[in-house]
């Protein structure tokens, strides 16, 4: 029995980082707010979400979100405060843009270049000679090493 309430307060302890104070009384809003920072990392935790996290920068950031949202941004606004703010590392998923461009190229690119040279070999193997059979003279000294 103690297991068991061990391990639900460690699957749930994450839930609770989000304080009361923080919510919002607009469920709308709360539920935006928490869909934006679903995509938003903790600068500290850096594994975590901001809602999931306990730091103190999470909580800052979470209350920014909430007020940007209230003062009528969109998501996408809230999203380009933040990260104006802290750079595009807070983001789970980084944009396609920029220096970022270069990493999400990089896989791709690698692919084929693997591709290219597994055909390349490919290629140079099928287009190499047999190698000639033995002569009947290596074949019966074969034979005759192999029976001692």
């Amino acid at each position: 029995m103690r297991s068991w309430i061990l391990a639900l307060v460690l699957i749930a302890s994450p839930a609770f980082a989000v304080q009361p104070d923080e919510i919002l009384p607009d469920v709308a809003l709360e539920a935006r707010a928490r869909a934006i920072s679903e995509n938003l990392r903790c600068p500290v935790c850096q594994g975590e979400t901001i809602d999931d996290s306990n730091a103190p920068i999470s909580r800052d950031l979470r209350l920014a979100v909430r007020e940007r949202l209230v003062a009528g941004d969109s998501d996408d606004q809230v999203v380009d405060y933040i990260v104006a703010r802290f750079g595009e590392f807070v983001l789970y998923k980084p944009r396609a843009q920029g220096s970022s461009l270069i990493l999400w190229l990089a896989g791709p690119a690698m692919l084929l270049a693997g591709a290219g040279i597994a055909l390349a070999m490919s290629r140079k193997r099928a287009a190499a000679p047999e190698a000639e059979s033995l002569s009947e003279a290596d074949k019966a000294r074969l034979a005759e090493l192999l029976k001692k």
